[in-house]
């Protein structure tokens, strides 16, 4: 088991009046500044999200925050979670309440989706996986909730072969890391990092083996315990930590 980087600073939350325990707080790794949310399936349900009642997608955190109250459940965090197309819709697996919406696309390509291997967050019970495509492809495994993205960042404890420590390409990126079978740990920068950088965070200092790209140019975060509700670009799937009020 690795421990913590020593470069890992862990900042109080500023939100008043928020849960005992929060999912989300601030972290400084290697100069850099991120909010982290973790989110444990055995306190918390996890799922993704994408259209509402009416087959429209939802578009923000607000109209999801707004459908998890309509069911009587509080929207305790959210992230935009996979690459989405024109109509705001999954261009890779997605699986909603355990009906699959859209298959796995294993095709090559250009852009962050193809930059293979890319991979698959899935929401089995109380369990969770990061895996890359190919090795979900074989899993056989029905998940309740699923979206898939890429690159991966994180590979079995290896950085993603294609990332270079001098990569120039810097922008606020997010992603999602399993620290356990039941704990997703989930990473948005607030600052503008490179792929390299974002992966030796899940790898180094969240200890994550398993890592996934969500996002960069539309990296979104809903988290009432950091008084945030990011409103910058429409989104398409996002990923929501829900309780029963």
């Amino acid at each position: 088991m690795r421990w913590l980087c020593s470069a890992v600073i862990f900042l109080v939350p500023q939100a008043i009046g928020v849960a005992a325990e929060p999912l989300c707080e601030k972290l400084k790794y290697e100069g850099d500044l991120y909010s982290v949310c973790r989110v444990d399936l055995r306190e918390v349900q996890l799922e993704v999200f994408n259209l509402d009642r009416d087959g429209q997608p939802l578009r923000n955190f607000s109209a999801l925050a707004k459908l998890a109250e309509d069911d009587g459940k509080e929207l305790r965090f959210a992230m935009n979670a996979g690459m989405f197309d024109e109509s705001l819709k999954p261009i890779g697996l997605y699986v909603e309440e355990g009906e699959q919406k859209k298959k796995l696309n294993r095709r090559d390509g250009s852009g962050n989706f193809h930059l293979k291997p890319n991979g698959v967050f899935y929401v089995k019970g109380d369990r969770l996986g990061v895996v890359a495509t190919e090795a979900y492809a074989k899993m056989n495994l029905g998940p309740d909730f699923a979206t898939q993205s890429g690159p991966m960042l994180v590979i079995e404890g290896e950085i993603h072969p294609k990332f270079s420590e001098t990569g120039t390409s810097f922008k606020r990126r997010n992603g999602v890391g399993m620290a356990d079978d039941h704990t997703a740990v989930f990473a948005i920068s607030e600052n503008a990092v490179n792929f390299y950088d974002f992966a030796m965070l899940f790898k180094d200092g969240l200890n994550c083996a398993n890592a996934l790209f969500l996002d960069g140019s539309v990296s979104s975060l809903y988290s009432p315990e950091l008084g945030r509700n990011d409103q910058f670009l429409p989104l398409g799937p996002m990923v929501g930590a829900v309780e029963l009020r």
